[in-house]
């Protein structure tokens, strides 16, 4: 029987020893509002306490994505109506992706151990150290460095779902990817491509290299090329990020094809993409073809489902850029720019040491 460290205990370091006393404190990133990057502060903050359920971690790596953007701006509203908070983020570590080393377990913990290298999602990663519930976590794959490590759940979680629980890709099929270079359209190009479909990857001019590296068998340039030009269709759609309407996507499918909404960053201020999102499943009552939203999940287990791609190279995290805790606003002032390639790491050092 594994020996593993009480919640009651959260000092023993990934050594299994007892690290130096501290005053209970850490480094993190702290947000008290929603609004710009300046709502963004460095500074000490308490160390989260964890439940039975769950896992202190210690931080090596953090992910930044369009989600994380999503909750520093509270923006589209309806992230607030929906228990993120309404006048301030409920939890007010930033961060979400995480990947480091269990520096303690909660009484009820029985899949992990001080020491284990971890990856998953957090109450808040952003930090020397952050809380996670079992479930929501994963060992981390040898051949990944925690860099690596912490730009996968979110992203690459969103992409398992959309193509094998929301879109049921097939081998053969063919598969469109709009918003292919970005952080789950990365992945989802790789994934498809490991599941045995014919890709092809909608990008920005500058960045159709990276789709291609990615394994794309084809690519469009969307400043000068339509996906749904009548000429091509698709099994199967993945709109990542984009704008287009139904019309356009259900145009660019075959007849009983299928289209998964998986966001959308236009819109108004309280639904913003969520509400072409909730039209798409309304317009599949009357065609046959299927268009479905996805409401992506936090889970451990889809990273399991991953772990056999990433330890045999199938599936690579695109790292754009890393960036130390203190320059995260600096990271996500370059997220904003729109030439994010991939992924962003936020790097944690021990200040302590």
């Amino acid at each position: 029987m594994t020996n593993h460290t009480s919640a009651a205990d959260p000092r023993t370091d990934h050594t299994g020893g007892t690290a130096p006393a501290v005053d209970g404190t850490m480094r993190a990133v702290v947000q008290e509002a929603y609004g710009t990057v300046d709502v963004l502060r460095h500074r000490p903050t308490a160390r989260p306490e964890i439940g039975n359920d769950e896992v202190l971690v210690r931080v090596r790596a953090a992910g930044l994505d369009r989600g994380t953007w999503h909750m520093m701006a509270g923006r589209p509203y309806l992230l607030r109506v929906i228990g993120f908070g309404f006048r301030r983020p409920k939890n007010p570590v930033a961060g979400i992706d995480v990947a480091g080393t269990v520096a303690a377990v909660g009484s009820a913990v029985t899949k992990f151990a001080v020491g284990d290298e971890v990856y998953g999602m957090s109450r808040g990663s952003f930090a020397e150290y952050a809380a996670v519930l079992e479930r929501k976590l994963a060992h981390k794959p040898a051949g990944l460095s925690f860099e690596q490590a912490a730009v996968v759940p979110i992203s690459a979680g969103t992409a398992l779902q959309a193509l094998c629980d929301a879109g049921r890709l097939q081998a053969g099929q063919k598969v469109l990817v709009i918003g292919a270079s970005g952080g789950v359209g990365s992945y989802a190009v790789q994934l498809a491509k490991a599941l045995g479909a014919e890709v092809t990857g909608v990008a920005g001019t500058a960045k159709l290299d990276l789709v291609r590296s990615l394994g794309a068998d084809h690519v469009l340039d969307y400043t000068r090329d339509d996906f749904a030009d009548g000429q091509h269709h698709y099994d199967l759609i993945l709109d990542i990020g984009g704008n287009p309407s139904l019309r356009r996507l259900r145009r660019a499918l075959t007849p009983t094809g299928t289209a998964v909404l998986v966001g959308g960053e236009e819109g108004g201020r309280w639904t913003g993409g969520f509400g072409r999102s909730l039209r798409a499943p309304l317009v599949s009552l009357f065609v046959r073809q299927r268009l479905t939203m996805l409401a992506s999940k936090e889970r451990g287990s889809d990273l399991e489902r991953l772990a056999e791609y990433l330890a045999a190279g199938t599936v690579v995290p695109a790292v754009d850029r890393t960036y130390p805790l203190d320059q995260v606003p600096d990271a996500m002032r370059h997220l904003e720019t729109g030439q994010v390639r991939g992924k962003i790491a936020i790097t944690i050092d021990d200040a302590r040491s």
